[in-house]
């Protein structure tokens, strides 16, 4: 049975994940809360994401009591990335995943996205996946370290495509965010149909994420965030927060040593798994303890 879905369009919002939960109890499973405008829109590691209003997708999908046990919660996050990575796919944009969740096109963020879990016991009860993917902007605020777009990225590689109903007469856009989004939906609404509705073997999906991901297998410079460099008094989470004076856009700003490595693959549970090329060990990360230097 094909799920049925809703999509709200909002002209103004706090944030979209905010204003899902706050009506949740009223909505049905894969509703879409989106909007025009956020006023206080979250990113990952604390940050604040910030976007052009009308220009871009800003929305956040509302599963009720995916067929999920708590220790399999990252699944979510690997159906939201290829999700996105898939729509960008049809418009010739080759996107990578950039772990755990954030899109990219070479060395530049297109997507962000923020999963906020309710558990009952041993399961998820409910989530809320947040995303913003940018579609049609051009300029981007000065203090943002690699943002880029859709039609930027279509401007730059100079692709034709002419089997997606999404774009218009001009293939580097415009694009019609709502139509955008139903055509995202319809990847998403696939992948939740395959792995959510009843419990099944997540490996095939595992395997999906792992060929998406971005670096892995190159060479590249990471951040331990779990061993401060010496000197260092407050704690393996030195973390501080900064904001920029004309944009207000808030970073959080986190020291760790430096160190060359590798991604060898995930964890069972969806950690990271780094060779550090100082040692030749395998070390395992998770959330937060982990960066990129790009």
């Amino acid at each position: 049975m094909k799920n049925k879905r809703r999509i709200m369009w909002l002209e103004r919002v706090d944030s979209t994940n905010d204003e899902a939960r706050r009506h949740i109890s009223d909505i049905d499973n894969l509703s879409v809360v989106s909007a025009l405008s956020q006023t206080a829109g979250r990113g990952q590691r604390g940050n604040t994401w910030t976007s052009n209003a009308g220009e871009n997708l800003m929305f956040s999908i509302v599963l009720k009591s995916p067929a999920l046990m708590a220790e399999d919660h990252f699944a979510l996050n690997e159906i939201a990335a290829l999700s996105v990575a898939d729509f960008l796919s049809t418009y010739g944009i080759k996107a990578e995943i950039k772990w755990p969740n954030d899109i990219y096109v070479g060395e530049k963020k297109i997507c962000g996205i923020l999963i906020e879990n309710s558990f009952r016991g041993k399961t998820i009860s409910s989530s809320i996946i947040g995303i913003g993917l940018n579609i049609n902007q051009r300029n981007f605020n000065v203090n943002l370290p690699n943002p880029t777009s859709m039609v930027l990225c279509l401007q730059n590689q100079d692709t034709r495509h002419k089997h997606h109903n999404c774009h218009s007469e001009r293939s580097e856009g415009p694009f019609d965010i709502k139509v955008c989004l139903d055509g995202f939906m319809d990847i998403f609404t696939s992948y939740h149909d395959r792995f959510l509705t009843s419990a099944c073997d997540l490996s095939p999906l595992r395997q999906l994420y792992l060929d998406s991901l971005w670096r892995s297998g190159k060479p590249s410079r990471f951040i331990d965030y779990t061993t401060l460099p010496s000197g260092h008094l407050d704690g393996p989470m030195n973390i501080c927060t900064e904001k920029t004076p004309d944009s207000g856009i808030t970073s959080t700003i986190r020291t760790g040593k430096e160190f060359p490595g590798i991604i060898r693959g995930l964890s069972s549970t969806g950690n990271l798994l780094v060779e550090d090329l100082t040692t030749g060990q395998i070390r395992e990360f998770g959330f937060k303890e982990i960066g990129y230097i790009l």
